[in-house]
C-alpha cells in the first residue's frame, strides 16, 4: 500500500512563507512525477507545480517566481517552498505522485490527504 503524507500547512499573513512537504511510503519500485495541486473553496482542483524524474520542474503561471518545488529522491519526498503568499493562495494543497509498485507494471496515481494553507490579508 502506497501512502502520501503532507505536512507544513498552516495560517500566515500575506507576504509570508510556508514550506510544504510530502513523504511517499509503502511498497514502491519507482516514483515518477511528483507534483502539488490545490483546491480552493468552491473551485476545481488546479495544478501548482511538478517535478519529474529527469530533474525538470514546472510551475503554474500563478505561482511562478513565488513557489519552488523540490524533490529528494533518496527520501521519496517532494517539497513546495511558498514565498510572498497571497490571500488567493488559500486552499487545500494536495501532493500527487505517479508510482510504480512492481517492476514492469504501469504506474498508478496516488494522492495525499491534503493540507490546509490559509493566507490572511
Amino acid at each position: 500500500q502506497v501512502q502520501l503524507v503532507e505536512s507544513g500547512g498552516g495560517s500566515v499573513q500575506a507576504g509570508g512563507s510556508l514550506r510544504l512537504s510530502c513523504a511517499v511510503s509503502g511498497s514502491i519500485f519507482a516514483i515518477n512525477t511528483m507534483a502539488w495541486y490545490r483546491q480552493a473553496p468552491g473551485k476545481q482542483r488546479e495544478f501548482v507545480a511538478v517535478f519529474t524524474t529527469d530533474g525538470r520542474s514546472n510551475h503554474a503561471d500563478s505561482v511562478k517566481g513565488r513557489f519552488t518545488i523540490s524533490r529528494d529522491n533518496a527520501k521519496n519526498t517532494v517539497n513546495l517552498q511558498m514565498n510572498s503568499l497571497k490571500p488567493e493562495d488559500t486552499a487545500v494543497y494536495y501532493c500527487n505522485a505517479g508510482v510504480v509498485v512492481v517492476q514492469g507494471q504501469l504506474e498508478s496515481n496516488y494522492w495525499g490527504q491534503g493540507t490546509q494553507v490559509t493566507v490572511s490579508s
